[in-house]
């Protein structure tokens, strides 16, 4: 073999299909890896086909090979699946479905976001996310009101990667939402706004009764701003988890808030690691000199990472 030649040669397509009639349901399985695995788009009519095998392995393989294919026979192949009679195809071709890239893939998967199943329309919601396609706004916020807290969830997904403005009345609305997964996804979809009614809606959220629905919050509140986040991001310091409150010391830091330093100062002492070096970091970043003597207190930390971080810290403070 001349190092030009390609490494592995593939066999004609057609002649890889014959193997989806054998008899063996296993020989049909490997028939479906082999057509996979040629990458080739004439490959995707076959596997398609497939999907309608009698064994529930072999429709399994194909849905589960198409996640490397795209377009929209793909994706109409997929929606087809997701009735399937065997939950694990269905699911397959759900998660094969998330990695569409191409927009025109949504054009299929539209038909299917009122499906009278919901475990459909919550995969054609979750299919049409990332193809940021603008016609998806309005089944996604109709959507909203959807009996099944999934498709919800995934409606204010699809909301959220098209970042308009005009859909913050809807995201706003979702933070209200009563089961925690959608309030969950709409706090952090309003973090391409900053907007003052969007910082408003994610500052509120701090004060949620569900503790990761706080930390999208903390975290969120370092992009939307406002001038309240300072205030309330200070007080979440105090919140019973420490996932909140070390996303609210890493957007303190991110916001520069310099009234910070003396409440976020102490937690230096705090006996997780990861919590000392988001401190610290914060610290640096906020540059204030107050922070001097917390951090001068902490250049032996016994874990590297916080010493590291104290060290840039005051590094920085000095350069101020």
């Amino acid at each position: 073999m001349s190092a030009f030649e390609p490494f592995e040669e593939f066999a004609d397509i057609d002649t890889l299909a014959e193997g989806l009639k054998h008899p063996d349901a296993g020989t049909r399985r490997v028939a479906v890896m082999d057509l996979a695995d040629t990458a080739a788009p004439e490959a995707i009519p076959f596997l398609a086909n497939a999907l309608t095998d009698k064994a529930p392995e072999v429709r399994l393989q194909s849905a589960i090979a198409l996640g490397g294919f795209d377009g929209p026979a793909v994706a109409a192949a997929l929606a087809c699946a997701l009735s399937d009679s065997d939950d694990a195809v269905a699911q397959a071709a759900s998660d094969s479905l998330s990695e569409l890239k191409d927009p025109k893939a949504a054009d299929p998967l539209f038909g299917y976001l009122s499906h009278d199943k919901p475990f459909v329309r919550m995969s054609s919601f979750r299919g049409i996310k990332e193809l940021r396609r603008p016609e998806s706004l309005k089944p996604a916020v109709t959507a909203l009101n959807d009996p099944d807290p999934s498709v919800r969830e995934q409606a204010v997904a699809v909301i959220g990667w098209l970042k308009l403005e005009e859909s913050l009345p809807a995201l706003i609305s979702a933070c209200r939402d009563q089961e925690a997964a959608v309030r969950r996804s709409a706090v952090a979809a309003l973090g391409f706004s900053t907007s003052p009614h969007a910082a408003t809606a994610v500052i509120a959220a701090l004060d949620d009764k569900d503790w990761i629905v706080r930390e999208i919050a903390a975290e969120t509140a370092a992009r939307t701003g406002g001038p309240e986040a300072g205030k309330r991001l200070i007080a979440a310091l105090a919140d019973d988890y420490w996932q909140v409150t070390l996303k609210a010391v890493r957007s303190l830091g991110k916001l520069r808030v310099a009234d910070c330093v003396a409440p976020i100062g102490p937690l230096l002492d705090h006996d997780m690691s990861n919590l000392r070096k988001e401190v610290a970091g914060a610290l640096g970043e906020i540059g204030h000199p107050s922070a001097l003597p917390f951090l001068q207190r902490h250049v032996d930390d016994p874990d590297p990472d916080v010493r590291k971080n104290v060290r840039w810290a005051m590094t920085r403070l000095r350069k101020e």
